[in-house]
């Protein structure tokens, strides 16, 4: 493994980016202002790269499930191709039942394996909270949170980065050296990300994004058995069909193949509609 990938969740921008400062050993997040994006930023470890992906506020109660959308699929660009530890900074006297479920939604987004890669750092309660560390440990939110991280769990407080560091491997020492495979925005990532070879036609690239969008879709190619008569024949034309709940998204994906709009999406057609691309 010659990096380490970890991406940080957590309601505060200035403590996630605080922590990544501390990893890092060195100031690479401004801690001050909270960016409309995700931050990455690479630094060196003994033996590897450290790679720190610190994302916008993804536990927003008013974050719209686009935006939401837009924020992951940035994140999982970035840590490609797949992060090995989610590090869950937390403040514990803000850790209400409706913040835990956020968070576990936002986990089980990425992957249902994201919580055997997860380790929570517990920052201490601010100066105006009169309560000691050890009464929220008792949360049942937080209690539960800590069950589902298969009990992996520090207190930022006394902390060594040594020893953070440490616990970062274990984790990954747990899970095999595998990183996380983010499936969901995997196919996502490849549209818009990877580039074409500098030696293909304008034709071919056209196709090949057609291919990749389709398949981002999760619309899936089936071969057909083949025969002695389809063998020797050549495919004159490429024939789709859309399916979906969802007129709105056939329709602007039938006309991203196409290339013009063609469909209509104003309203919802009684009988199924075709069109050519030459």
């Amino acid at each position: 493994m010659s990096e380490l990938r970890v991406v940080l969740l957590g309601s505060s921008w200035s403590e996630r980016s605080s922590v990544g400062n501390f990893l890092l050993g060195k100031n690479k997040f401004y801690t001050e202002e909270e960016p409309d994006s995700c931050v990455r930023v690479r630094g060196q470890m003994k033996d590897k790269d450290l790679v720190l992906i610190n994302t916008p506020d993804l536990l927003h109660p008013n974050l719209s499930a686009d935006r939401l959308t837009e924020f992951m699929e940035n994140c999982v660009r970035l840590s490609a191709p797949g992060p090995h530890v989610f590090l869950l900074v937390l403040q514990p006297e803000d850790f209400t039942e409706g913040h835990k479920e956020r968070l576990c939604r936002v986990l089980t987004r990425f992957s249902d394996q994201s919580f055997n890669h997860s380790l929570i750092l517990i920052s201490e309660p601010t100066e105006e909270s009169s309560a000691l560390i050890e009464e929220f440990l008792k949360s049942p939110a937080l209690k539960d949170l800590i069950r589902k991280c298969r009990y992996r769990y520090l207190r930022r407080r006394g902390t060594e980065h040594e020893e953070l560091l440490t616990r970062l491997g274990q984790i990954v020492k747990e899970n095999n050296g595998e990183h996380l495979s983010c499936e969901i925005f995997h196919n996502a990532a490849e549209t818009f990300t990877a580039p074409f070879p500098d030696d293909q036609s304008p034709k071919q690239n056209k196709a090949q994004t057609i291919m990749k969008t389709i398949k981002a879709a999760g619309i899936r190619a089936f071969k057909r058995m083949s025969t002695p008569e389809s063998s020797s024949s050549h495919m004159s034309a490429l024939r789709i069909v859309l399916f979906g709940k969802s007129e709105d998204k056939k329709t602007k994906l039938g006309n991203f193949i196409i290339g013009h709009d063609s469909f209509q999406g104003h309203k919802e057609s009684s009988r199924c509609l075709s069109f050519w691309m030459p």
